[in-house]
């Protein structure tokens, strides 16, 4: 008997009309790729001949692979520098699929598979952050704008500053109001966490500063009263200096900067040379500590902590100036935590793994800071480096106000907030522009970034906060849902926290 072959496969129809023949794989040409340390521009690895659509996470592995390090594998950013850029597109690639889609892909049509491509790579925290998705909680409870917005260094609870004249403590936990801090007979302008959490710092347009114990929500004593005018700016003193009783700081709208001893509740002395409102005040941990000070008489001086004697004086702007970050911003804010959520044991301890996390930062390039302006422009400084008192860099491009400037928590970058709608990213240790993100369609008012250096977040007078992709140069996540202006954002582990004109505050969240 024959063979009974099975009848024919039926052909799968979609809407009566037969699959496409699956196309076959694009031939792809082969690219000679040098990878070099974003850090100092060595050569991290021999040149290599790689096919053009070799993909981003095989590049991270080759270059772990060829860099032959013992340790655990290391993620990477890689970009290539443009060789021409038009004035305020952005200066290099971002390598988020691969070298061919999106370099020799890219509009500018700048490389061919003829030219040897150079990839700078920059080491990336070895935890990631989720971005944020949805807004998990609303909270009412001030009864108007609120005006300044802090989480605690550990990310355990936020403290926030409102026009109501009080501060209020909320537990990120459970993510419910914990307590009401009365006592300020003016709007609550700046809060100020210890780096070690024991202590919350307030001021005020009354020109008191008050300190509170977070865990009982009670006042440490009475006010604290030198100021003839209202608090701009509260900063502590580091953790890495002083681990047992840190001093703060406070800078006003009399000129002046008072340090205050916090246990005693004492005034310690006076810091006068400004002829203007000092808009803000920070204290390093360069040389033993030191202040830094900006002000509306166009200067910024910087001091030595230990004797209030004044180092230097910054002159370069043509106006106000009225923001001021620091590379270690971020460490010294969160002083011995970091993302292991080891709480220390000890003042010695805390003051130990403080040191280690800024010595570690500053290595490489010290103690930099960048200051912004009503003139338009920021200038990138490196007082206690080779270039002195003199700007290392002066970044330009802003059509309007700078409103705001912070440093990436690793330092590599540095984004500021304008009026002219957009915020642009800079290069933290050179100061060369990057790329211009918009988006907002009314003043950029704030600017946060997550602990891994990866997400930037900004806050605008268009009620939106919107989360900023960095390979990119677009938004990663719109956040809209205030019915106003949003004057404060923060971001701690994976939660961002915003608040502003319409008395709200809201919590997203992955």
């Amino acid at each position: 008997m024959a063979t009974l072959l099975p009848p024919p496969k039926r052909q799968k129809l979609y809407h009566g009309v037969e699959a496409p023949v699956p196309e076959p794989p694009k031939p792809t040409s082969n690219i000679i790729v040098q990878f070099v340390s974003e850090d100092d521009g060595t050569s991290l690895a021999p040149a290599v001949t790689l096919p053009a659509n070799f993909n981003r996470a095989n590049l991270e592995a080759l270059v772990n692979k060829l860099s032959s390090r013992d340790d655990d594998p290391a993620p990477f950013a890689f970009h290539v520098a443009l060789k021409e850029t038009v004035e305020g597109a952005p200066t290099r690639i971002a390598i988020a699929n691969s070298l061919e889609q999106d370099v020799l892909d890219h509009p500018s049509k700048q490389f061919t598979t003829e030219d040897i491509f150079v990839v700078q790579c920059s080491p990336q925290a070895v935890f990631r952050v989720r971005p944020a998705t949805r807004c998990s909680s609303t909270l009412s409870g001030h009864s108007a704008a609120i005006l300044c917005a802090a989480f605690s260094p550990t990310g355990g609870m936020l403290a926030t500053g409102s026009g109501d004249n009080n501060a209020r403590l909320w537990d990120l936990h459970t993510e419910t109001p914990s307590h009401v801090l009365k006592g300020h007979t003016g709007w609550v302008l700046a809060v100020e966490w210890e780096a070690r959490e024991r202590i919350l710092a307030t001021g005020g347009h009354d020109g008191h500063v008050r300190l509170w114990d977070p865990k009982t929500g009670k006042p440490l004593g009475d006010a604290m009263k030198r100021h003839s005018k209202f608090v701009t700016s509260l900063s502590w003193e580091p953790i890495h200096i002083n681990p047992t009783n840190p001093r703060l700081a406070s800078a006003s709208k009399d000129g002046t900067v008072c340090v205050w001893n916090a246990a005693q509740r004492s005034h310690i002395y006076t810091l006068g040379g400004h002829t203007a409102t000092v808009n803000v005040v920070r204290w390093g941990g360069a040389r033993n500590g030191v202040l830094y000070t900006a002000s509306s008489d166009r200067t910024v001086r910087v001091w030595d902590a230990e004797s209030g004697r004044p180092l230097h004086t910054l002159k370069e702007h043509a106006h106000w100036v009225t923001t001021l970050t620091l590379n270690t911003d971020f460490v010294l804010r969160t002083g011995p935590f970091d993302h292991k959520g080891k709480v220390p044991e000890s003042d010695e301890e805390a003051q130990a793994v403080a040191l280690a996390r800024y010595k570690k930062l500053v290595d490489a390039n010290g103690e930099i800071l960048i200051t912004g302006s009503d003139d338009h422009t920021l200038f990138l400084w490196d007082v206690f480096g080779t270039s002195g008192t003199k700007p290392k860099a002066r970044l330009t491009g802003h059509q309007r106000q700078v409103l705001h400037v912070v440093f990436s928590p690793d330092g590599r970058w540095a984004a500021s907030a304008s009026a002219d709608r957009s915020v642009r990213l800079w290069d933290g240790r050179t100061g060369k522009f990057i790329a211009t993100l918009r988006g907002h369609v009314a003043d950029v008012y704030r600017l946060t970034w997550s602990a891994d250096s990866r997400l930037l977040v900004s806050a605008s007078r268009d009620s939106t906060v919107k989360i900023w992709d960095l390979k990119t140069y677009k938004i990663h996540t719109d956040l809209p849902g205030h019915t106003d202006e949003v004057y404060c954002v923060d971001f701690v582990a994976d939660k961002i926290v915003s608040g502003g004109k319409d008395k709200t505050l809201k919590i997203w969240k992955n």
